[in-house]
């Protein structure tokens, strides 16, 4: 992981931040107009949801990210700012803040204001209605991508490459709309550009996966840090290392603590 440095004060602003169900967590690399709008509609989502918190993780920006972050951190009760040393990428990013949240579910989006914090609620609803045992990744399915053809069509062909070689059936794993448990996401292996592959590390820890349609929205400021060959060029070699990943998955076992009482699977305590 990165070296990571928090804003200066540790201690939470407010009952809602120091025990939160939920902890919303945004990477952002040079994204200084879209961090403010991001915040205040990540605010109205969930104010009358629950209690929650908004990690924000800056990643090395070189524009006016941070300084905006910190000044909106004095007027943002519920807002944290992480910020990386140096550039370390979008996966470092979501395990710098994942690592430093304090919630017990974990929502992610992106921080260029493409995915809508008004799908949130329907995410935690799914989770919260969701009776099974095991537990549950809720993924945003992008039903009307905002994006150019040439992207759209190069995630259809990743997507369906990815769902064929892993079995993850998701229809849309670049949707960083996710919900899940916090503690779900620390049994996954770390490797750079991990978050491409969420919903079949999930499966691979004994966890499912649920989709959910959400929003998407053309973005309104700043530019893209992804390029279409640049995904290409690192996509391949992550997939078959991920192949390699499912095929080494921990086995499916039972375990019983001595004394009695606790069966423990899947990483979760049954009395």
């Amino acid at each position: 992981m990165p070296e990571i440095s928090t804003a200066p004060a540790e201690t939470p602003h407010t009952a809602s931040a120091s025990n939160p169900l939920l902890s919303v967590v945004v990477p952002v690399l040079n994204e200084e107009a879209n961090v403010g709008p991001l915040i205040a509609e990540i605010r109205g989502a969930l104010s009358s949801v629950c209690a929650f918190e908004i990690v924000f993780v800056d990643d090395g920006s070189t524009d006016s990210t941070g300084a905006t972050l910190a000044a909106l951190r004095n007027e943002v009760p519920e807002l944290r700012v992480l910020t990386h040393s140096r550039r370390s990428g979008q996966s470092a990013g979501l395990r710098s803040g994942i690592t430093a949240a304090r919630g017990r579910l974990v929502a992610t989006l992106d921080g260029d204001g493409q995915n809508d914090p008004a799908d949130i609620p329907a995410l935690l609803k799914a989770w919260q209605e969701d009776s099974g045992s095991s537990p549950l990744m809720v993924t945003g399915h992008r039903v009307n991508r905002r994006d150019t053809w040439a992207k759209r069509r190069a995630s259809r062909i990743a997507n369906g490459l990815r769902r064929a070689m892993l079995g993850d059936d998701n229809p849309d794993t670049g949707c960083s709309l996710k919900l899940f448990e916090r503690a779900l996401f620390l049994r996954f292996p770390y490797f750079d550009h991990m978050h491409r592959f969420m919903p079949a590390l999930a499966k691979r820890e004994g966890a499912r996966v649920t989709v959910v349609p959400v929003n998407h929205r053309a973005r309104h400021a700043g530019t893209s840090k992804y390029r279409i060959f640049d995904r290409l060029a690192v996509g391949i070699p992550d997939l078959l290392g991920m192949v390699w990943l499912m095929r080494r998955a921990p086995a499916d076992i039972t375990v019983f603590e001595a004394g009695g009482g606790a069966q423990v699977s899947d990483g979760a305590t049954h009395v």
